[in-house]
């Protein structure tokens, strides 16, 4: 495997580790590991590093939601420029174009769901590109950029026997 690559791997699973802990997992020395990483952050390849968060554990409340969006372009106006606009929103955690029946996908987080509601209607559906939004408030999350919550309490639906 290519050592920017198993570097790459090894940080996705745990970018905590230090030199020292990837130069053992990778066969590399420390001075070798710190000058790729530092490659792969000048290169733009590692854009950050980030840590998932089990909202449901926070006394804090925080709402997340996936936002579909259909636009409409024109000659002056394209997907790029619309990518623009939205991703300045700090609201806004994730942004894609994607393919199937809308065209982009938009992580919008915030502290109620009122506000993120407010936020979609007041910020996003007003651009003028925009043709329809539809919002997907998360109710629980499972999984989380490979992360699984498994320890969650046990199963709360009622049984039901005939």
């Amino acid at each position: 495997m290519d050592a920017k690559r198993e570097l790459l791997d090894l940080l996705l699973s745990n970018a905590r580790d230090d030199a020292a802990d990837l130069a053992r997992q990778t066969g590399l020395n420390e001075r070798e590991v710190e000058s790729l990483i530092e490659e792969l952050e000048s290169e733009g390849v590692i854009r950050g590093y980030k840590a998932v968060v089990d909202w449901d554990r926070v006394d804090e409340e925080h709402v997340q939601a996936e936002v579909e969006l259909n636009v409409e372009l024109d000659r002056e106006t394209g997907y790029e420029e619309i990518a623009r606009r939205i991703t300045k929103f700090p609201q806004v955690s994730s942004l894609r174009l994607v393919s199937g029946n809308y065209d982009f996908a938009v992580d919008v987080e915030g502290k109620s769901m009122h506000d993120v509601s407010n936020f979609v209607s007041e910020q996003i559906a007003p651009i003028p590109e925009v043709t329809q939004t539809v919002t997907h408030f998360v109710m629980d999350t499972y999984k989380e950029r490979g992360i699984e919550f498994g320890d969650r309490d046990g199963d709360d639906r009622l049984s039901v026997s005939p």
